[in-house]
This record gives C-alpha cells, structure tokens and sequence, in this order.
C-alpha cells in the first residue's frame, strides 16, 4: 500500500508522522472520509469543499490548493491500483511542542490513505439494524461546531463504547436536552407519514455529504422532506428509520432500544431510497482512469 505524504507516495511501513504532531497530541486536526465506486469518486468536489471549510473555521491553512488536492487523491489511488475504495484525507495541524499554542505548528501535515472498507455486513442492509440509545449525550455546539469535521471523536467514541457494550453496531446520540443528534458515525432519517424527516443540523448532527445527497434523492422522487426536532420517541413511533454516511451509504433500522421498527423490517421507502443512491454513485463525481 502507498500513502500520500506531505507531497510524496511512500510506502505504508515508512508513513510515519512525529510523535509531537498536534493532530496526535491533541485532535488538531480535519478530515475527510470519502469513497470511490468503480474509478468514479463519489460526490469528491463536496468533501474537498467541507475539508476546507472545516480548516477554515479552526484556523488552520491547508498548504495546497483545492486542485492539488484533488490530483493527490487520484494519484494516491492509482498508485494502489484501486477502483473501488475508501479514501480517508487528513490535514493536521503539524509538528509543534508539548503546549495548545498552534502558533508553534509551522507546517500542517496532510496524508491521504486510500483502501477498503466495509462497514456493517451485508446482512444488515438486508435485514436491518438494531441500534440503541447511548448514554454519552452530543458535545454542546456551543463548545465544538458540528460542521467541523475534526479529528477530536471522543465524544462520537465513547457513545460507540456504549453501543458496543449493549451488543449493537450503532447508538444515537441525544443532545443534552435529550433530542436526537445524530448516530456515533452516520446520520439518522425517519419517515413518518410518508414525510422524510432529519435532525437540523445545528442540534450538533454533521452536515453529511451523503445526508445531502439523501434529501436531495428523496425530493427528486417527490418525497415530502422536514428537517426537525426529533425526540427519541418519535423514532421509535416512526414507520420506518434508516442512517446514512460514506462508509455506511444507507441502512436500514430496524430495531432501536429492543423496540422493533418497520415491523422488523427494512421499509418501502427505505428500499427505494437505496436503489437510488447506487444510480447516483456511478454517475456524481470525478471519474479517474487506472
């Protein structure tokens, strides 16, 4: 495997980054998680647009262009021989001291990984999924912008760690007035009535690419869609209930709390909705050859 580092493809063993890098010490950092679908990287012009909207907010210079960038991902895929994959770019804040000051950091540090990935079995697109409600509420937006896509997850990890504990894959995240954010790495959709309905995203839910793309499906196919104020009984009063995120494009759900969904299984919308989604994934993007 070949990494993408600070300008050079280097081999996976010699991709090291120093110890005293603020995205390692401290969560300095943003990120992108991104996928390709048979040589077509899917929605790409969007999650360069947020990587660097999510630099901007936190002050932190990328040191190439939105055009490089996007060379570099292609590069870094070709180099791997890949046309299907997961590509996750990262820009940290770089090499500084043992002190918060990022005035120490002179250099930021940008790598890009690209490899595959598989989130959840295949059976649980079939099937569904059964998720939970964790314990660790949403950081106040107040205190950390939800548009940042930042390298500090551990407030999205411990609500992952509750969700592993109560033997699920996934766990909602409430926010401190216990209403629904989002999930520890996806987005979460209801239908209800025939009506899409999703968390604003200023509740402290991120404004997903895929999330987008979902809302932007459904009004195509003349979906009524409503971004509001969901609490977690209307989820589990919801006809049906999907997620959403790069890695994990759309899935069902169909059991939350132990309380079944959809009559245990993956609704009609939900279905058409993940048709959809495939269509696009070979068409919205930029195409590379190998």
């Amino acid at each position: 495997m070949r990494i993408y580092l600070n300008g050079k493809l280097v081999d996976k063993d010699k991709a090291v980054i120093s110890v005293f890098d603020h995205g390692l010490l401290y969560g300095d950092g943003v990120f992108e998680g991104i996928r390709s679908y048979d040589s077509l990287i899917f929605k790409l012009e969007e999650h360069i647009d947020r990587l660097y909207r999510s630099a901007e907010a936190i002050e932190l210079n990328i040191p190439m262009t939105k055009a490089d960038m996007t060379k570099a991902v292609i590069e870094t895929l070709k180099s791997n021989g890949l046309k299907d994959a997961y590509i996750r770019l990262v820009v940290t804040r770089g090499v500084g001291d043992l002190g918060l000051d990022p005035r120490k950091c002179k250099v930021p540090t940008v790598f890009i990984i690209t490899d595959k990935i598989s989130l959840y079995p295949k059976e649980f697109y079939r099937d569904g999924l059964a998720i939970i409600t964790a314990k660790t509420k949403r950081n106040l937006t107040a205190a950390l912008n939800p548009k940042i896509k930042s390298l500090n997850y551990l407030n999205n990890i411990l609500a992952k760690i509750d969700a592993i504990k109560a033997g699920t894959e996934e766990a909602i995240m409430l926010t401190y007035d216990d209403y629904v954010a989002e999930c520890t790495g996806d987005n979460i959709f209801m239908i209800f009535a025939g009506t899409l309905i999703t968390p604003p995203t200023d509740v402290g839910a991120l404004e997903g690419i895929t999330r987008d793309a979902v809302i932007g499906l459904a009004k195509d196919a003349g979906i009524s869609f409503e971004e509001k104020m969901i609490k977690i009984e209307d989820l589990y009063n919801a006809d049906e209930v999907f997620l959403t995120g790069t890695a994990a494009e759309i899935i069902p759900v169909t059991m939350i709390d132990k309380r079944r969904i959809s009559g245990g299984r993956p609704g009609e919308i939900t279905r058409r909705l993940m048709e959809e989604f495939k269509s696009i994934t070979k068409t919205s993007g930029v195409k590379y050859e190998l």
